[in-house]
């Protein structure tokens, strides 16, 4: 290819911008809204250039602060001695957009030890809280019985609302053990509605949806069940 007459074209260029850069011509320009503008979007170009560089040295960090996070909700509902691969990168994602859960696709993370599968978890949502959505995680033994179920974020009432969370109460532990198979379809409500899980005192609408929620995840892996399983033994 014939660099010769690009070359020339930016030599022109900055034969001209070096001729504008001299002090005589910036004097006369300095008054005109055309050299203001210039000025402007050159300040505009430099801050760009800077985000964009400041972006790519973070990247990698906040990825692997958001990775660490998540590994340490998952090592939360999935008992270190049920696995022996690394969660974060032994993972199946499914449909799930008819199952609830708050996304066309969930991520399901394996929980192996020497192959084979004997927990799975997954994240997903409660949609409708008493102040939004209610992001939760849970992990399961391969039977279908819940190990461990962790809030990840609300927007519920503080004092009231947040005692979904673990460091504000043991509420959320009463799920640990709990499957489809001993606990029946009505049992899974709270006790206001007959159910066997706790409320909060002037905060029923917060666990209703939180136990709904669980039910439903309960129930995409006992659909999904022999798939998840079936992974691990093709290993």
């Amino acid at each position: 290819m014939n660099f010769k007459p690009i070359k020339t074209k930016f030599d022109a260029a900055l034969a001209k911008v070096k001729v504008w850069l001299e002090p005589e011509n910036l004097e006369q320009l300095r008054p005109k809204l055309g050299y203001q503008t210039a000025i402007l979007a050159g300040f505009a170009l430099a801050a760009a250039i800077l985000l964009g560089v400041a972006d790519l040295a973070t990247r990698g960090v906040i990825q692997l602060r958001l990775e660490e996070d998540l590994k340490a909700k998952l090592e939360e509902v999935i008992p270190p001695e049920m696995h022996d691969n690394d969660l974060l990168f032994d993972t199946v994602t499914l449909p799930s957009a008819d199952a609830n859960l708050g996304a066309a696709e969930t991520i399901v993370y394996l929980a192996k030890k020497q192959g084979d599968v004997n927990a799975v978890c997954f994240k997903f949502v409660a949609p409708d809280g008493y102040a939004g959505a209610i992001s939760l995680v849970m992990g399961i033994d391969k039977n279908g019985e819940i190990l461990g179920v962790r809030v990840i974020s609300h927007t519920e009432t503080p004092g009231l609302g947040d005692k979904i969370e673990i460091s504000k109460s043991k509420w959320i532990l009463s799920f640990n053990g709990k499957s489809l198979d001993n606990v029946s379809f009505e049992q899974w409500a709270v006790k206001k509605d007959n159910g066997i899980f706790d409320q909060f005192s002037g905060a029923t609408i917060t666990p209703r949806k939180v136990v709904i929620a669980i039910r439903r995840g309960l129930e995409f892996y006992k659909a999904n069940q022999a798939t998840l399983i079936a992974t691990g033994e093709k290993s």
